[in-house]
């Protein structure tokens, strides 16, 4: 922890405030391009490319990190904002970077980035300066372009080789203590009970890293994959959303979207919600939500998130009630309810590469 988070962490639990990570909220977006701007008044630094990017300006540096000492920047930056300052000083930066909004790229600006990355590897960081881009936006671009993707369905070779680069990338970012104990156990029993804890199934994934091991699919196409691999897996192949039993998730997801009463989509736990589902990815649960509302709530682009829960839970819940009462009267099916989440797996019950596993090869797109 920062010094400078200490008396904020103090004051905010004194509020029965708690601590927030993960994406920000709409409101916390508002407050910090507020807390940026009263800066920006406060010591007459001109904008805020030179206050965040202070480097960039070689001749006024001394004289602005002056101004920052002096009023207490990074008190002055998270004020109102429940998250560790270093948080808020990157979202800030990302916000605030006049090179993270240069539009599309041009044909020349994708020469130029393909020269360069010969020249200079992954030093994203210096390409961007050289392109004038962020880091991220040019590791992204190079990703889509950088060598020739396939796209269409998965083959068996490609999936199987996703299967093992995702196992690899996970036991490499495992900690020596917890590597040491995986050898130990597979040295006792090569066919034994290893085990994962769930999130890390899903959780801090260097899919750059997958993406360069698969070769033929980007980090995109590879993190749709894989969502749709555990999901298949940590379900044991069960049908949790089709059917009888995809109106009864999409009921139950709508009830408790409307019962947590938030007012932006990065305050969900979508972890949480994930059993309104059932033994299913976060990520699975976020990808249904968005093919509900793009679907169902008219011009939803346009409407704060309560307002599409809102249309949800009035108009289209009752809809589908109905609709799920006269199928069932109908099919006589009965509806599966949907598994407690397990947070603990099997390594050879997700990490199989058989080649008759699950039909992987399918006709799912990404």
């Amino acid at each position: 922890m920062y010094r400078d988070d200490l008396g904020r962490f103090k004051e905010f639990k004194a509020q029965g405030v708690a601590i927030r990570f993960g994406k920000f909220s709409v409101k916390e977006n508002k407050q910090l391009e507020k807390n940026v701007q009263e800066f920006l008044s406060l010591t007459g630094i001109e904008n805020a490319d030179k206050l965040l990017y202070t480097d960039r300006y070689p001749e006024e540096k001394s004289v602005i990190t002056d101004l920052k000492r002096k009023y207490a920047f990074r008190l002055h930056i998270g004020k109102g904002i429940a998250r560790p300052w270093k948080l808020v000083y990157y979202r800030a930066k990302k916000m605030f970077d006049i090179n993270n909004y240069k539009g599309r790229y041009s044909k020349g600006d994708m020469e130029k980035l393909k020269i360069y990355h010969s020249l200079h590897g992954n030093d994203w960081k210096k390409i961007g300066e050289m392109v004038a881009r962020s880091s991220l936006s040019v590791a992204l671009k190079f990703s889509q372009i950088g060598s020739p993707r396939n796209h269409g369905a998965w083959s068996k070779t490609e999936t199987q080789k996703l299967i093992k680069a995702v196992e690899e990338v996970i036991l490499k970012k495992m900690s020596p203590h917890e590597l040491k104990e995986v050898d130990s156990k597979l040295q006792d029993n090569p066919e034994g009970c290893l085990s994962i804890v769930r999130e890390k199934l899903y959780k801090g994934i260097s899919w750059v890293e997958v993406e360069a091991k698969v070769e033929t699919r980007n980090w995109m196409q590879c993190k749709s994959k894989w969502t749709e691999i555990l999901t298949k897996r940590m379900t044991n192949g069960r049908d949790v959303y089709r059917g009888v039993n995809a109106l009864q998730a999409k009921i139950n997801l709508i009830e408790r979207l409307y019962e947590v009463n938030v007012e932006d989509t990065n305050e969900i736990d979508w972890e949480d919600l994930a059993s309104a589902i059932g033994d299913v990815p976060p990520s699975y649960v976020q990808t249904k939500f968005y093919k509900l509302k793009a679907t169902c709530v008219p011009f939803w682009q346009k409407k704060t998130f309560p307002e599409i829960i809102d249309y949800l839970y009035e108009t289209t819940l009752p809809l589908l009630k109905e609709k799920l009462e006269k199928k069932m009267e109908k099919e006589g099916t009965e509806i599966q309810s949907p598994a407690a989440p397990r947070q603990v797996f099997l390594f050879r019950d997700i990490f199989y590469r058989d080649d008759d596993s699950e039909g992987e090869d399918g006709e799912e797109k990404s």
